[in-house]
């Protein structure tokens, strides 16, 4: 076994040489240039070539300050990349990740704090004080956001026209009838040619992003206490969590979800094809139903106990290089934290802002006026909810994902499920 990881790890290394070897090529070429690496894995393309444009406005602006914007997958397969590139002394100057790989990666002693730097930057006061938990781990602050987001409910108005539908879902039952409603057989040929639900197959990230505001709406919690120790999540015994997944697997056997290829629950495609009337997605999908010409709307997440979402986006991290790169790096990443690269982000990707100028200019509150969905997406960000940044999150992300695909194929009970993921993770860290 031990033959096999070394292996996997130099064939990583390999990898992650040959995306870094240019950039210190170049560096030692052209005196007084720094060159810079950001790895990144946003999606869909359309959201990548916006942020392309911004670093290319970057690069233009700072002829000292050269940034390379490398995507290198979507985030489930960037962990392996990542943590190979830290051991191997060969990490990116800067990351785009989301916050709950902080932990992992403070404990590696691979970050820079950024407490003394955004201590004297005007950008500080400008970030929307609710994501500050997520730049946190210790006491110190290790991050800075580079976007945010929630997930809603988009859905088709025309469908729900179609099948008398007048009123949005409020709560879990009305959604569940309203699925029932939007489930048909347009042709009469027997076979189901629209279903009422969307729902997101696989044991990634993306799945349980999506089901946890279920499990928080039905008074149910990830951790118990401590919320910076693996060792403190409680799945087993969770009415919260229970009740979630027997909601999800309600629609199942309701016969009115779809459920994605594996691992595919963030395409949108069946949405706006019409094959399905709602799915659990973020603004991040805003340009692609814009671009699609289809009609579209969001509504908040059904609420069962209480309302809830989860908070979303990603950070920039910093990692340790040398102390002219790191500053060069920090350059960037309060480039990313203004108002201009924000208002710019957001209109051309649906992100919601970080920065609080940005949300307030007359040319975002333009673009909320046109495009109503975004409003959801900011009422409903008060209800948002973090997920952990303590190390061991993507251990327990991955059994999670595990017992939520079981329940959603039948193989499992959602008691059953819950029951076999705590004792995994009991394993793991206790």
């Amino acid at each position: 076994m031990q033959y096999y990881l070394r292996r996997l790890l130099l064939l990583l290394l390999v990898g992650i040489l040959a995306l870094s070897g240019c950039q210190i090529m170049r560096s030692g070429v052209e005196a007084g240039v720094i060159h810079l690496t950001l790895w990144q894995g946003v999606n869909p393309p359309q959201n990548r070539d916006v942020l392309q444009k911004l670093v290319d406005k970057f690069n233009q602006t700072h002829p000292d300050i050269q940034v390379e914007s490398l995507y290198v997958g979507q985030q489930d397969q960037q962990t392996p990349k990542i943590l190979a590139a830290v051991v191997g002394n060969a990490p990116p100057d800067l990351l785009w990740y989301n916050p709950t790989i902080a932990g992992q990666l403070v404990e590696l002693d691979a970050l820079i704090s950024l407490d003394e730097q955004l201590a004297n930057s005007p950008v500080k006061d400008e970030i929307d004080p609710t994501l500050f938990a997520s730049m946190e781990y210790k006491g110190k602050l290790w991050s800075v956001p580079f976007a945010t987001n929630n997930v809603g409910v988009y859905y088709r108005p025309s469908l729900f026209k179609a099948a008398g539908i007048t009123e949005l879902p409020r709560t879990w039952e009305e959604f569940r009838q309203v699925a029932k409603k939007l489930t048909r057989d347009l042709d009469g040929d027997g076979r189901i040619d629209q279903y009422g639900m969307f729902l997101p197959l696989g044991k990634g990230e993306f799945t349980v992003f999506t089901w946890l505001p279920f499990m928080w709406s039905s008074g149910g919690e990830l951790v118990n206490g401590d919320t910076q120790n693996a060792a403190s999540v409680v799945l087993q015994d969770n009415p919260g969590a229970i009740a979630a997944l027997q909601f999800w697997r309600n629609l199942i056997t309701d016969g009115s979800a779809m459920l994605s290829g594996p691992e595919r629950g963030y395409e949108t495609g069946d949405l706006i094809a019409g094959n399905v009337a709602m799915q659990v997605t973020g603004p991040w999908s805003l340009g692609e139903f814009t671009d699609s010409g289809v009609d579209f709307a969001v509504f908040p997440i059904p609420v069962d106990q209480e309302p809830a979402t989860s908070i979303g986006g990603e950070n920039l991290f910093l990692f340790k290089t040398t102390p002219e790169r790191e500053k060069a790096a920090f350059t960037f990443a309060e480039y990313a934290v203004s108002a201009e690269f924000q208002t710019e982000l957001a209109l051309g990707t649906g992100y919601l802002p970080i920065n609080l100028k940005s949300r307030q200019s007359p040319q975002y509150q333009e673009f909320v006026k046109k495009l109503p969905p975004v409003q959801v997406f900011l009422d409903q960000a008060k209800h948002g909810r973090s997920r952990p940044i303590f190390p061991g999150y993507n251990r327990i992300s991955d059994s999670l994902g595990r017992a939520i695909e079981a329940v959603l194929l039948g193989q499992s009970s959602p008691a059953d499920a819950l029951q076999t993921t705590q004792r995994r993770l009991d394993l793991i860290f206790k």
